[in-house]
């Protein structure tokens, strides 16, 4: 079961103690410096260098690190692929042709794939910063502090716990049908599959009563008390964030007009 790994790490990261608000400033703004660079050089370092703060100061273990980085790996080089060869503009720099059809990369498309692709794992290194250095208790504590709605931040703490029971449902049902073979062949696989989705759906219901029952019994009084420590910034780590931010920024801006290709 690995549905905590993420929390686990982030409580045991050199920058727990850090103020869960730079490191939300951190990442978001990473994320922000990324998206308005309109070429690769400034998403490239920002990836490299956020995934060399999680890394290094906060000793989250590479191979961990780097198998996460796996997932997001499989649909940006997909992505990738599909703008490499669909999308047009400047020089023909490869093509084949295919069956009657010509497949083409012109350097329009490949400068366009080679900005996804970056953009891509730069979000991606700035979000596995925020999770892998910040516990969720302590993401909803500042949004308390931001005073959003009561309702939202209460919400949110539910879909989050739901999801773990969810999936611990699911991963035990599933290990009980197949140790029944319940997936030996096609349709056993759509039969025990269609109960598994029923079950689920049961037990989520089940589980959410009883969740109603403890919570009464506590006497909730319709706000979830907040849980989270409280967190100081010092000059020099607010320093820090902002020059960091500045720095990608200025990279951004001015580096929007340099191709690879």
């Amino acid at each position: 079961m690995m549905e905590n790994i993420l929390d686990d790490y982030a409580q045991q990261s050199t920058l727990r103690e850090t103020d869960t608000r730079a490191k939300l400033l951190l990442g978001g703004g990473a994320i922000a410096a990324a998206l308005i660079s309109a070429g690769p050089i400034a998403p490239a370092f920002i990836a490299a260098s956020m995934a060399a703060i999680t890394v290094g100061i906060a000793r989250i273990p590479a191979r961990f690190y780097a198998a996460l980085l796996t997932i997001p790996l499989s649909f940006a080089v997909l992505s990738a692929g599909v703008i490499l060869f669909l999308s047009g503009g400047g020089e023909t720099v490869w093509s084949m042709p295919i069956s009657g059809i010509t497949l083409a990369v012109t350097t329009g498309s490949a400068n366009q794939a080679a900005l996804v692709l970056a953009r891509t794992f730069a979000g991606m290194c700035a979000l596995f910063f925020i999770a892998l250095t910040t516990p969720m208790v302590e993401i909803f504590t500042v949004m308390r502090s931001l005073r959003l709605p009561p309702e939202f931040v209460d919400l949110a703490m539910l879909i989050y716990h739901f999801i773990f029971v969810l999936i611990g449902e699911a991963v035990a049902t599933r290990n009980a049908q197949e140790i029944r073979q319940g997936y030996a062949g096609f349709g056993n696989s759509v039969r025990s599959f269609s109960m598994l989705a029923g079950t689920l759906f049961v037990r989520a219901w089940e589980k959410g009563e009883e969740l109603i029952l403890a919570m009464d019994a506590r006497c909730y009084d319709g706000i979830f008390p907040a849980c989270g420590g409280e967190t100081t910034l010092s000059r020099g780590g607010a320093a820090a964030v902002a020059a960091y931010l500045i720095l990608c920024g200025s990279l951004a801006l001015l580096t929007g007009g340099i191709q690879i290709f």
